[in-house]
């Protein structure tokens, strides 16, 4: 008589065994992001340089950036791209998981 407990085990751990991926950020923009910095949603306290974490300092289209030193949490991001900075509407970060900004993202950001 099978309890299922085996297949229970089995599946937990393959649940904790999955590497953490961290958060990322992944440019959809069609401009290459040189400076990206979060700030808690509805403060001015700016964060490090995020794209210091990529190996040429910047985040193209369509590649990810390791975000770090950042906990999960409503948050405005400010970036440079194309010489422009710029504040965009709060975004939510999540653990282990990706978030975006595309140019729709941008129409409203203040510069």
């Amino acid at each position: 008589m099978d309890s299922g407990f085996g297949r229970t085990v089995v599946s937990e751990r393959r649940r904790t065994c999955r590497p953490r991926q961290g958060i990322r950020l992944w440019n959809l923009t069609t401009a290459t992001i040189s400076s990206f910095q979060l700030s808690p949603a509805g403060k001015n306290t700016w964060g490090a340089n995020q794209t210091l974490n990529d190996k040429d300092k910047e985040v193209d289209h369509d590649e990810r950036l390791r975000i770090t030193s950042v906990e999960p949490a409503a948050t405005t991001p400010k970036l440079a791209i194309e010489i422009q900075a710029m504040l965009c509407p709060d975004i939510e970060i999540k653990a282990d998981a990706v978030f975006s900004i595309a140019d729709k993202d941008l129409k409203d950001c203040h510069k």
